[in-house]
């Protein structure tokens, strides 16, 4: 029996990866994380932080966050309680997807995990109480580095299923900039594969957490 099935989503480089518990009288065990059988697809094995956020609200919304290089991030997210609506936006150089959402919803029951490549804005809403979501990153955090696009934005136009007028936000990603001043200000995000190193089109990093952020 396979411990994961994993499988490239609708946008190219994400992954989604079901992970198979084996029961018994006892509970359960899952492996919820394998370097062979990541390698094997090519995914992130180097992982550097694990994070755990815990959201008391339904319809919490956290992000759309993403790090700037050279502190951009690869994520692997799981939920281990409650459920969750689960967003990531292309931002990347030259994809045939840039500027596309795709989502999933992942919870303590269905046994999914997402793998979100470096080059995307991701972020999630809580469908119950009490959620707390565990993801791995391979950078570290960099408050400098740290920026993103509001959850709401017109152009991306994601279809959050909560109620708006019952939200639990942040101020501060409330405040998070629009996609197109990104696009105004970046353009994008490169991935050279080659260095593994992700660097903006336009040096305008300062101006633009001045702007949004402070």
């Amino acid at each position: 029996m396979a411990l994961m099935i994993i499988k490239e989503f609708g946008i190219k480089g994400v992954f989604e990866i079901q992970i198979e518990p084996i029961l018994d009288e006892r509970g359960y065990f899952v492996r919820t994380f394998d370097t062979n059988i990541f390698s094997e697809y090519g995914l992130q094995t180097d992982w550097v932080q694990e994070n755990h956020s815990y959201s008391i609200n339904k319809n919490t919304i956290r992000g759309l966050h993403f790090q700037f290089p050279p502190f951009a991030e690869t994520k692997l997210i799981r939920v281990i309680k409650g459920e969750i609506y689960d967003v990531f936006v292309d931002l990347r150089k030259d994809s045939s997807t840039f500027g596309k959402w795709d989502s999933i919803i992942l919870s303590e029951n269905n046994n999914k995990m997402i793998y979100i490549p470096k080059g995307f804005a991701h972020g999630y809403c809580t469908l119950t109480e009490n959620c707390e979501v565990l993801y791995k990153v391979d950078n570290y955090y960099n408050p400098h580095s740290e920026s993103g696009i509001v959850w709401n934005d017109e152009t991306l136009d994601i279809k959050f299923p909560i109620k708006t007028n019952n939200i639990t936000i942040s101020s501060k990603d409330s405040r998070l900039s629009k996609l197109k001043t990104f696009i105004e200000l970046f353009k994008s995000i490169e991935i050279k594969l080659s260095e593994e190193i992700l660097f903006c089109d336009n040096k305008k990093v300062l101006l633009y957490k001045d702007k949004n952020l402070d």
